[in-house]
């Protein structure tokens, strides 16, 4: 399982610091404070599931141990669908999920197992198609022209980018993206190919983006896909592809995600939090009612794409039932 450190915890500005660690202050569960400097919560908070929504909830995690550093947040990166293995059968607290939890398949386990959950929508993403940032040939494609790249009839047929379009160079494709594991995956195959898990299955994949970013780094032939986080901490190497869905080219970004012009690759991102941590954990009470008090800024802080003003209000009503 992967683990990723949070990168951008120490250059978070000191005021952004400040205004978080004064909401935790006065967010703290009743009886859950002992004492002592910061929070009083101590224990683990065990969250798997999304590479994409990992650096969010890691995020939450560091800054929540601004005034709670006995609380340790683990946060695994073993995909949406591996996560949620984990969750249904009640081995972590938290599940990051870039998908929604699915009703004939994941849902049922939970249910066995009597894990009851709640779903927090936490944040926003444009998942980015990249390409390296030595080529010069990809600005903008199709999603016509995406499904060509990565249907399940190009396997074997598709292998050179002049198939793709003829004004494009016959050199060879080389293809990276998330595994069949990946929430990202789940939903790039849905939208592009038009049925959730139809896909080529001749490229690279990995559950870690990191080593996405990395293969299509590395070659001016290669593309991938991810989630818009990764995009934005690696856009010294790589470069977004715009994308056109019959309406002209639009690149991925914070505007064009939340008016909805970045079609059909917007998406939104989740967490699961088990009732029963909620209910007998005070740690996981107090990580979770901070991370939604602090959803904005903890979604600045990690450059994802926040909230809108009546998803804000959904995210606190949805919390809400938690403490019910």
């Amino acid at each position: 399982m992967n683990r990723r450190t949070f990168k951008n915890a120490a250059a978070v500005p000191a005021a952004l610091i400040l205004t978080v660690g004064l909401a935790a202050c006065g967010g703290q569960a009743e009886g859950s404070s002992d004492g002592g400097e910061g929070g009083g919560a101590s224990g683990e908070v065990v969250s798997d599931g999304s590479s994409t929504v990992e650096p969010l909830t890691a995020a939450a995690g560091e800054l929540f141990s601004e005034e709670n550093p006995d609380v340790n947040v683990s946060v695994g990166t073993a995909g949406t669908g591996g996560g949620f293995e984990k969750f249904c059968v009640g081995d972590t607290d938290i599940s990051n999920a870039s998908r929604p939890i699915k009703d004939d398949e994941e849902a049922p386990i939970c249910e066995e197992n009597g894990v009851e959950y709640t779903e927090l929508h936490v944040a926003n993403d444009a998942l980015t198609v990249v390409v390296s940032a030595d080529n010069d040939f990809i600005e903008c494609l199709t999603v016509d022209e995406l499904k060509t790249l990565w249907s399940p009839e190009a396997e074997g047929t598709i292998e050179t980018w002049d198939q793709v379009n003829p004004e494009f160079p016959a050199e060879p494709i080389e293809l990276y993206g998330p595994g069949t594991d990946s929430g990202t995956f789940d939903y790039f195959t849905d939208e592009i190919n038009g049925e959730e898990g139809a896909s080529r299955s001749d490229y690279n994949a990995s559950e870690d983006d990191n080593v996405i970013v990395q293969g299509v780094s590395g070659s001016a032939n290669a593309l991938g896909y991810f989630g818009f986080t990764y995009y934005e901490e690696n856009a010294d190497a790589l470069k977004a592809v715009q994308i056109d869905s019959g309406e002209g080219c639009v690149e991925p970004s914070v505007e064009t995600a939340q008016d909805g012009s970045y079609t059909p690759l917007a998406r939104p991102l989740f967490v699961y939090v088990a009732n029963k941590s909620y209910a007998d954990k005070p740690q996981v009470a107090e990580f979770v009612d901070f991370y939604v008090s602090n959803d904005a800024e903890i979604a600045e802080a990690a450059q994802f794409i926040p909230l809108s003003d009546e998803q804000v209000t959904a995210l606190e009503d949805a919390a809400s039932s938690l403490g019910g």
